[in-house]
């Protein structure tokens, strides 16, 4: 295992910490956690480079902080069942040692000792590709939510198609058909687009997409026509950034 940190303990509340952990074990059960002495960073794509998903925490999530620079690997769904047994206002103590490799995790009172994982093992971190998208959508998480729920109804795939003149969300079914037009819905804050086009993406991702943002978040979307679409918003009351990339699924002649 190489690059690990001479260094890593912190504290942080148990709600922030989790926050992070649902972003990633959405999309991957394991992940590359680069520790930085300002910062944690997290980028993954799932095995079949469909999604990915960038994460930026700055270390003022947390109540306490000290570490050297490194890289460690960390099986996420081990992690979330030891931050299950703890309360939303509970402080995680997280400390390696650098002897056994090893971190111990302790949440009011218990004491778990977590095995790494090698990251020259864990899946490449992938390049985010330089995107020119046209069209940026800014909307509430309960928005997205609802899009994509009354989408799953009818489909396994949700559109996107825009004009300068709006937005709609849609999902075509065998029998049934969703519209939700983003330019008469509450909780959408702005629509801006430069042309018009129409991209239809995986709802199986998407619902994945979907759980990762906190509630009452604000999520910016960039879309093309037939592009990928990125999407960003907050967790841990805000103080890491998250990134997410989905491949649209090409639509048949």
């Amino acid at each position: 295992m190489r690059n690990t940190p001479a260094q890593f303990e912190a504290s942080i509340e148990l709600s922030r910490l989790k926050s992070i952990f649902d972003a990633v074990t959405n999309l991957v059960d394991e992940a590359k956690f680069r520790i930085g002495e300002d910062r944690v960073a997290i980028r993954a794509v799932d095995p079949a480079n469909v999604g990915m998903v960038d994460l930026d925490m700055s270390t003022r999530a947390f109540q306490s902080y000290q570490a050297d620079p490194g890289v460690i690997g960390i099986n996420l769904n081990r992690m979330v069942d030891v931050l299950s047994v703890g309360d939303s206002d509970d402080t995680v103590h997280l400390e390696l040692d650098v002897a056994t490799r090893k971190l111990t995790v302790t949440v009011d009172g218990l004491e778990y000792t977590l095995a790494l994982i090698d990251p020259d093992s864990i899946r490449q971190e992938p390049n985010i590709p330089d995107l020119q998208l046209d069209t940026e959508i800014k909307m509430s998480s309960s928005v997205l939510n609802r899009g994509v729920t009354a989408s799953d109804m009818v489909s396994d795939h949700m559109g996107l198609c825009y004009t300068q003149d709006g937005a709609t969300i849609y999902a075509n079914g065998d029998t049934d058909d969703v519209n939700l037009d983003l330019t008469s819905v509450d909780g959408v804050e702005s629509i801006k687009a430069s042309g018009e086009g129409d991209s239809l993406f995986s709802l199986d991702y998407l619902k994945k997409f979907d759980r990762m943002v906190p509630k009452d978040e604000t999520v910016r979307m960039e879309i093309g026509d037939d592009f990928p679409i990125k999407m960003y918003f907050g967790v841990a009351d805000s103080h890491a950034e998250v990134e997410t990339l989905l491949a649209p699924r090409i639509k048949a002649d």
